[in-house]
């Protein structure tokens, strides 16, 4: 009896002394960066971003990116407009989706202050359009319940790939420019925060 009681209290004491991380992550938005790099007149090249994002990974380890394509943001308003109406079409495709299957064991085994650089099968949902991408990523767990996800090197989106053409088109024609690059390089640094019941 006193073995089993020994055991039991063992047994505690390990349960306890072992750090256990809860996989149920959110984004910060505030926090958070996607990046894109256009490309004029061949060689002309501009920075913007994404404003608006939302996501979460889920205990299943599914990790999941919203933006919000009207929260373009180029630093040009009238730009802005031009390619929520003609590039996006934020009326009839209002957002994008990354989705992504991360191992939660890697991701848990991943001590504070450490770092785990991944190779991720995502998936981009893009103005009507899916496409596989392959995804190098850094993930760093931080100090105070918080997740970090950054991209290693540029994901160059192809605009072919997701019925954008026409509207880059659209665009050159409007600002009479002889060429807009299809292929778009992106950055992103993600923090997620444990969520909290």
């Amino acid at each position: 009896m006193i073995k089993g009681y020994l055991k039991i209290v063992v047994t505690t004491l390990v349960l306890f002394s072992v750090p256990t991380y809860a996989t149920e992550w959110v984004l910060d938005s505030h926090t958070s960066q996607l990046n894109f790099i256009s490309i004029k007149k061949g060689n002309i090249a501009e920075t913007h971003q994404f404003k608006s994002l939302q996501g979460q990974y889920d205990e299943q380890g599914k990790l999941t990116v919203t933006i919000d394509l009207a929260s373009v943001d180029t630093q040009n308003p009238v730009r802005d407009e031009r390619m929520k109406e003609h590039l996006f079409e934020v009326n009839s495709y209002s957002s994008a989706i990354l989705s992504a299957t991360v191992d939660t064991e890697i991701v848990d085994a991943i001590a504070e202050g450490a770092s785990e650089q991944l190779t991720v099968d995502a998936v981009l949902d893009l103005h009507g359009d899916t496409k596989p991408l392959k995804i190098d990523v850094i993930i760093t767990r931080l100090v105070g319940a918080k997740l970090s996800v950054v991209s290693i090197k540029p994901v160059v989106i192809n605009a072919g790939d997701f019925s954008l053409v026409k509207g880059i088109d659209k665009l050159m024609a409007l600002v009479k420019l002889p060429s807009i690059s299809q292929a778009v390089p992106v950055t992103f640094y993600l923090t997620f925060n444990l969520k909290r019941d």
